[in-house]
């Protein structure tokens, strides 16, 4: 510092000179600087946006909030707007906090997908009781689908993009179409064309997406387009399909991907990737206790395969960018993934593209070395 102080004639330039004076005391904040300040975001700006599920407490924290502006155009609320969290009561909905994702993105310029507005998971008892305990109508069920869809969706009409408005109705179980839930048993179908009719009446700007798991997989790939392909030709307001990507390192593989991608687009449907994570571990559906002896170490050989997987989706991502528009991980790195708890509680998994520091892996050099 001293040698700076001599090759400059600070007392012509004070302003000089307070700039060497913070070099001098605050090295610390010129070091943290980062070389390379290109953000996931910005690789991928020509191709689609890049998204990430919050939470309240990640745009609240200082360092958080930073790296979600450093390396996403989008956000998802990871919890807070499902239906249970938002409307727990008929009367009542929790604003909190929804309001406070949306506001953090309205002052950043980030777009927001909205997560879920119809669900058989995180649905508050009551919709489908009436005060003696009975089950409602299919008429009372309906009106009140209505009514919390056009309430939400009205609530952040021209702030919130996209929906998906209805999530997961396909059975697990290969030998069956649509799922037996509490909204299935009482509304047969129609509950499905409700929904998105009426975040399209709320919100006609909006694009509505259905959203589900496993859809690469060519046996659920079929019962997803016989739904959708339904919808599409009876003229309900869908304008795409939300591909879950909760993958492994074992599939899905490039052929029933692509194969995917091109079945699903071929209806005129927009595709996103929406909440996107590469398990080190096999799938598995069904939660079940640590067995003893099983391993959680992160190895160089997973390392390598995570980093592979990624990069292979992603390039296929790229070459099919005219109809997928867009990309969100789910939650920001290795440290907050939901995956931690699902399918077995407490063991360790890597999933993301950062590490439990929030640094980037070799699976992110995987994604953004193209």
């Amino acid at each position: 510092m001293c040698i700076l102080f001599r090759l400059f004639n600070v007392k012509k330039s004070p302003g000089l000179l307070l700039i060497l004076l913070f070099l001098a005391y605050c090295p610390a904040l010129v070091v943290a600087q980062p070389v390379n300040s290109k953000g996931l975001k910005d690789y991928y700006k020509d191709y689609f946006p890049i998204g990430v599920a919050v939470s309240p407490q990640s745009i609240k924290g200082k360092e958080t909030a930073a790296f979600i502006l450093s390396q996403f155009n989008s956000i998802t609320p990871e919890n807070a707007m499902k239906m249970g969290p938002i409307h727990p009561a008929e009367s009542r909905y929790n604003w909190r906090d929804a309001d406070s994702i949306v506001a953090f993105a309205q002052a950043h310029g980030l777009n927001v997908r909205g997560h879920n507005l119809c669900w058989h998971e995180q649905t508050p008892y009551w919709l489908f009781k009436d005060a003696q305990g009975h089950q409602v109508t299919k008429e009372v069920l309906l009106q009140r689908l209505k009514d919390h869809i056009t309430t939400v969706v009205n609530r952040y009409k021209g702030k919130i993009y996209a929906w998906d408005v209805v999530n997961e109705a396909i059975d697990d179980d290969s030998t069956k179409f649509l799922r037996n839930s509490l909204w299935y048993q009482v509304c047969g179908d129609d509950f499905i064309t409700k929904a998105f009719e009426y975040a399209h009446e709320a919100d006609p700007n909006a694009v509505l997406f259905y959203n589900d798991y496993n859809t690469e997989r060519p046996e659920k790939r079929e019962r997803v387009y016989k739904l959708l392909k339904k919808l599409v030709d009876a003229g309900v307001p869908i304008n795409g399909v939300g591909l879950q990507a909760h993958w492994s390192l074992y599939e899905p593989g490039q052929q029933d991907l692509v194969a995917t991608i091109k079945k699903f687009s071929s209806l005129g449907l927009k595709i996103q990737i929406t909440e996107m994570d590469i398990s080190v571990y096999p799938w598995e559906k069904e939660r079940r206790a640590k067995r003893p002896g099983e391993s959680d170490t992160y190895t160089p050989e997973m390392q390598q395969q995570q980093s592979e997987k990624y990069a292979e989706l992603f390039k296929i991502f790229r070459k099919y960018k005219k109809v997928i528009t867009g990309v969100t991980f789910w939650n920001l790195s290795d440290k907050y993934t939901w995956l931690a708890q699902y399918p077995v509680p407490g063991r360790k998994n890597y999933p993301l593209l950062f590490d439990q520091n929030m640094q980037p892996k070799k699976a992110y050099q995987g994604v953004v070395n193209f």
